[in-house]
């Protein structure tokens, strides 16, 4: 493992988890990532909650995302496809779509979250991330608290502070309210402060809740489970944010929520779910254009997109 440390990590989100921490896991021996395995997965996998993503980056760092549909291809080609190509592929709901690899991944987190104290899950979601060996993913941020078990390959985590600088709230509610992806602003200046933590297959990586990170596959075909999950904190932090998301589309300037109490923050979440209820704001990236099919042999792995391919 190679790990970089610099300086102060500054969040203002509080959380069970002060910094990014390598933990032990035992998935990899039960097979869940055997080309075998995997191509049994992408064959049955539901094709409606497939994310097929291609990240294209200029001279600064700056990205741009071209998403795929699932195709016709067979397991067997798909991992093909995705072994020679520069594709990042997310299967949603991994406890619906491979529900063994999920339980045994459970009982994993359930060690992992004895380790930190006031640490108490109300719900788990993931997906299984089976991605290219040139693959890279932008600086974003996940609305949720993280675990990702890495199964094959290695992969490189970049993992930066919390602070406005690096992430800032307006970014956070607009991602929170599904007005835009999870990507944020991003400055090449904002390597100075991340924490660098290479990641190899049985070892699963936490970080701070909502802290900044980005991800680059070490030259090797990478598969990793990533498990979110919510704890009550976390959800009224989110809740207050979709607010507040809400509130600036009125032209309101909400507060930032670090600054809120714990009764503000669950009043927030208590809007925010009837908000949702009446539409408060209409996501934007419910239906994202498709550009590409994943194809054996074409450059990237992203094939011409047929329209007998839309799903």
């Amino acid at each position: 493992m190679r790990t970089t440390t610099s300086g102060d990590r500054r969040t203002r989100y509080p959380g069970p988890i002060p910094a990014a921490t390598v933990h032990p896991h035992g998935l990899v021996d039960q097979g869940f990532a055997t080309d075998e395995a995997l191509a049994g997965i992408l064959h049955r996998y539901p094709a409606d909650l497939f994310d097929i993503n291609l990240y294209d980056y200029d001279d600064d760092g700056q990205v741009s995302l071209r998403t795929g549909t699932r195709g016709s291809l067979t397991g067997d080609q798909l991992l093909a496809a995705i072994q020679a190509g520069r594709l990042w592929v997310n299967l949603r709901q991994a406890d619906r779509g491979c529900p063994a690899l999920w339980a045994a991944a459970m009982t994993e987190f359930a060690a992992i979250q004895t380790r930190y104290p006031g640490m108490k899950a109300v719900t788990n979601a993931g997906q299984l991330i089976i991605s290219s060996p040139a693959a890279r993913v932008p600086y974003h941020f996940d609305a949720a608290g993280v675990v990702l078990f890495h199964l094959r390959g290695r992969k490189r985590l970049f993992v930066y502070p919390g602070d406005e600088a690096h992430l800032p709230e307006a970014a956070m509610e607009q991602v929170v309210a599904r007005q835009t992806t999870e990507e944020l602003p991003y400055r090449p200046a904002f390597e100075a402060d991340a924490t660098v933590i290479d990641l190899e297959p049985g070892q699963a990586l936490t970080w701070p809740l909502y802290a900044p990170h980005r991800v680059e596959n070490l030259d090797r075909f990478c598969v990793s489970l990533s498990m979110d999950f919510q704890t009550w904190p976390s959800r009224f932090r989110n809740g207050a944010l979709y607010t507040n998301a809400v509130l600036r589309s009125r032209g309101a300037r909400p507060r930032f929520t670090d600054t809120m109490s714990t009764p503000e923050l669950a009043a927030r979440w208590a809007a925010s779910l009837a908000l949702r209820r009446v539409g408060g704001l209409k996501s934007r990236i419910a239906h994202l254009d498709r550009d590409f099919t994943p194809e054996i042999g074409a450059v990237d792995g992203a094939g011409t997109l047929q329209s007998a391919s839309l799903r």
